[in-house]
């Protein structure tokens, strides 16, 4: 993996924690806050710092039903109300 910022190879992982020591998720917009809030819907974020230009980025570890489920579409996704009707079309 290299950098965004500088394209240096030197990362360091870690992990990103709010104010109480939680971990910090990267939540569906699909899933309601209800259902994120059982932990469903949410996906772990992994952290990279560059040691050259102190840039921080960010990865989201995705399942692969997700991988399945989005990389099916091109360009802008639709809206939940579209994929249920082509669902319902295609049946």
């Amino acid at each position: 993996m290299k950098c965004s910022g500088c394209g240096s190879e030197a990362l360091v992982s870690g992990t990103i924690l709010d104010s109480n020591g939680s971990r910090v998720n990267f939540k569906l917009d699909d899933v309601s806050t209800w259902k994120s809030m059982l932990g469903i819907g949410t996906r772990g974020v992994r952290a990279y710092g560059c040691l050259h230009c102190q840039n921080l980025q960010f990865g989201v570890d995705f399942t692969e039903k997700d991988l399945k489920q989005y990389q099916q579409f091109e360009g802008q996704q639709p809206s939940v109300l579209e994929r249920i009707n082509s669902e319902t079309d295609a049946q």
